[in-house]
């Protein structure tokens, strides 16, 4: 029995992945179901290579998926945009936008749906552990002050510091006013902080944010990030280039040239700090943090000057 007042699709963007959407995909589409037996799923396949390409199609076909083949790599925000249409389009009223290395059981589903059915401009998302059961994603805070993140637990009442929240795009809940208000996935972030450009158009745009701590989704983190998977905590080239360029994109998307001043400023420090969120030992192994670090300075320096001249919004491609 249904308990989506309309229609339920699950949408996944993949890139190189195929593996994990035979693991995970499969675990959400049956869970999904038994929350909305019409459940709708569409993969878009990222182009990663002709293998790549190959894996994604015969999954998809083994297990009757709408599978999206763009020629090029659009990015996850790019890549959600064009699920999302598609979804939209095959009636979908409610999108779960889900990770390829992410599951959800059928009951946090269920407590997402009744979330979202009671307020149609909120955006939800659960918690999110990693599959130790350890806290991965419980709510996070962005500090307007400087750019950097902190838990939300970390709150204090006393803390004058201004701060907006966001949901993490691991595993979100859009419903279709959601999306009509927000505009959806800004596509020029290609990776990072797109879901935290999106929580805040969502609240500038009238709705609302929910973690709802009732419900639960695993990330199995390290599917689509790790480097190399003898060190652990390293993660790829991709994601310190882009955490250290998306911040200050968002920076001039969204703040005032004084606030987009004090975040140029902080550049170098922030950037350490992301990648050292990969540990000290990759440094011994691998370049390509220090490359990335060189990279994602170099880009954050240039949007943050341009945006001195040009205004918010502009194509910084």
């Amino acid at each position: 029995m249904s308990i989506v007042h309309g229609r339920l699709a699950v949408v996944v963007v993949n890139y190189a992945s195929a593996r994990l959407l035979e693991r995970n995909l499969v675990l959400v589409e049956r869970e999904a179901r038994a929350v909305d037996e019409e459940a709708l799923v569409v993969v878009v396949d990222n182009w990663a290579g002709a293998a790549e390409r190959e894996a994604a199609v015969a999954v998809a076909e083994a297990h009757g998926w709408t599978l999206i083949t763009p020629e090029t790599n659009s990015g996850f925000g790019g890549g959600v945009n064009i699920g999302v249409a598609r979804a939209l389009a095959d009636g979908a009223t409610d999108v779960l936008v889900i990770n390829p290395d992410a599951h959800i059981d059928r009951v946090s589903l269920g407590r997402l749906a009744a979330v979202t059915s009671a307020s149609r401009t909120t955006l939800a998302s659960p918690v999110i552990t990693d599959s130790e059961g350890r806290t991965w994603f419980a709510g996070i805070d962005l500090l307007l002050d400087d750019g950097t993140m902190r838990a939300r637990r970390k709150r204090r009442a006393d803390d004058a510091r201004p701060y907006e929240p966001w949901l993490s795009g691991a595993c979100l809940w859009i419903t279709r006013e959601v999306w009509a208000l927000s505009g959806g996935f800004d596509d020029e972030y290609f990776l990072y902080w797109e879901d935290v450009d999106f929580s805040r158009r969502v609240v500038s745009a009238g709705g609302t944010l929910v973690l709802v701590e009732e419900a639960t989704a695993v990330h199995d983190e390290g599917g689509t990030q790790r480097a190399e998977p003898q060190l652990a905590r390293a993660k790829s080239e991709g994601y310190y280039f882009y955490n250290i360029r998306n911040r200050m994109l968002y920076a001039v998307r969204h703040l005032d040239d004084e606030a987009v001043h004090r975040w140029r400023r902080s550049i170098p420090r922030t950037a350490r700090e992301v990648i050292l969120r990969g540990g000290r030992r990759q440094l011994l192994h691998s370049a390509a943090p220090l490359r990335a670090y060189v990279r994602g300075v170099r880009e954050a320096r240039r949007i943050a000057r341009l945006s001195g001249t040009e205004s918010k919004g502009t194509s910084w491609s």
